[in-house]
Formats: C-alpha cells, sequence, structure tokens
C-alpha cells in the first residue's frame, strides 16, 4: 500500500511546509526577475553603492579588516539579494498557505509593499540609501517596478510550485 505525499494532506504541518518551500522558491525566482531588470533599468546613480554592497562591505571591514574589492560588488550585492529575496517569499508562502489559487493581484501588493518598507523607509532610515525626496522620481519608478515583477514572479512561481507539490498539475502546463 502506498503511503499518501505528505504535501497533498489538508494538515496544518503539510500546508504550512508547501506555502514555506514554494514561496522561498517564488522569492529566488522573483529575486533573479528584478536584478535582471535592474541591469535594464537604473534604480540609482552611477556613483551610489548599494545597500546591499554596503552591508556586505561594514561585515567585511568587521571580519577581515579591509573592505570587499570593488571586482566582488556584484557578487557581494547578489549575496544579500537572493537570501532577503528568498525569506520574504518564504513568508509570502506561509501566508499564502491556505490559498492556493493564483492571485496576480497579491503578486502586486507583495512587490509594492516590499518596495516601500525597504527603498522608501527602512533603508533611508538607516541611512544605506537616499531619503526618498533625494531620489529622482525615474529611479523611484524603475525601483518600483523592479519590485512590483519580483512580486509577480513570486506569486507565479509559488503557485506552480505549490501546486505541483500537492501532486497537481505538471509544472509544464504553466508553459
Amino acid at each position: 500500500m502506498r503511503s499518501p505525499n505528505f504535501f497533498s494532506q489538508k494538515s496544518f504541518a503539510s500546508s504550512t511546509a508547501r506555502g514555506v518551500i514554494a514561496g522561498f522558491i517564488g522569492g529566488l525566482a522573483g529575486t533573479a526577475i528584478k536584478s535582471l531588470v535592474e541591469e535594464f533599468l537604473p534604480v540609482r546613480k552611477v556613483e551610489q553603492r548599494s545597500a546591499q554592497i554596503k552591508i556586505v562591505d561594514d561585515l567585511s571591514t568587521k571580519i577581515t579588516g579591509s573592505p570587499i574589492s570593488t571586482q566582488n560588488e556584484a557578487l557581494a550585492e547578489q549575496l544579500v539579494s537572493f537570501p532577503f529575496g528568498a525569506s520574504i517569499g518564504a513568508a509570502y508562502g506561509y501566508g499564502k498557505k491556505d490559498k492556493d489559487a493564483y492571485n496576480i493581484s497579491d503578486g502586486v501588493i507583495l512587490g509594492a509593499s516590499t518596495w516601500v518598507s525597504t527603498h522608501e523607509t527602512s533603508l533611508p532610515i538607516l541611512g544605506l540609501e537616499p531619503k526618498p525626496t533625494d531620489i529622482p522620481i525615474r529611479m523611484q519608478i524603475n525601483e518600483l517596478l523592479a519590485h512590483v515583477l519580483f512580486g509577480i514572479t513570486t506569486e507565479i512561481v509559488r503557485s506552480a510550485v505549490n501546486e505541483k507539490l500537492k501532486g497537481g498539475r505538471d509544472l509544464k502546463s504553466y508553459e
């Protein structure tokens, strides 16, 4: 006799695990899309270092006594971005653990609220980014767009992975 798939069960543990895993994977995919968009749309002035680089640079200085090298800045930025995006996705997936249906509006809200809670408030308060009033509106729009695409991608992938973990449709049906 074959035991049922853990993820297809209707228990709190299975829906929580499924939601967190699906959200985590969605957050990774969303971060990849956001990073790609930011390669083409400027989100900060050329001479301005990102918050991620400032964080890793500070950590490197405390641990090794020297800042990260210029050639390692792109890697350092992703070493912060991907875990952060995956964590946001996992929390989002947990919140949607009982909502299997795909909802693009939820993705837009996730992306916009992530932008507001980071770039418009907490990062300027921490001194890691300039105040929103000091950033050109075009760059703010680009940053918001990148975050909304992060949220939409996170929701699309979360929904597909969630369905696959439940034993539902094949992921190819989402193509």
